[in-house]
């Protein structure tokens, strides 16, 4: 069987981006390596032991070809990635209240409902509840 294991997002800023996906978001730090030279290796997951397979690379957004590519996504108003929730209109309201700026609140979109926030490093992302 082939998993997931690692997927990635390109952000602006390494070390505010582990901020706000940890400190906000709520994931935790799975892996925070020191490359050298300015470069960090950051990867966050869900807490508590959720999805201990899978990991959320923090991604350096800069060069020829992450830059263009997320400043495009990020202009067309689609999600860089799509996070699942348990209840959306719960966590809008706490993500509202850090200050979290969203492109639009939860509303219904076929088989879920769905909100959309900037990540403040670069991208949107959308939080996701199934319907029923």
């Amino acid at each position: 069987m082939i998993k997931v294991a690692m997927t990635s997002v390109y952000v602006d800023d390494v070390t505010r981006a582990h901020a706000f996906y940890t400190d906000v978001l709520g994931f935790e730090t799975r892996t925070r390596l020191d490359l050298g030279g300015g470069t960090l290796f950051v990867t966050v997951g869900a807490p508590g032991g959720a999805q201990q397979d899978l990991q959320l690379l923090l991604e350096p957004g800069q060069g020829p070809i992450a830059e263009p590519y997320r400043k495009a996504v990020y202009e067309a108003g689609l999600p860089a990635i799509v996070f699942s929730v348990d209840d959306i209109h719960t966590e809008y309201e706490r993500l509202r209240a850090l200050g979290v700026r969203f492109a639009h609140e939860p509303q219904e979109q076929g088989p879920v409902i769905a909100a959309v926030l900037d990540d403040t490093v670069g991208n949107l992302i959308q939080l996701a509840q199934r319907k029923g």
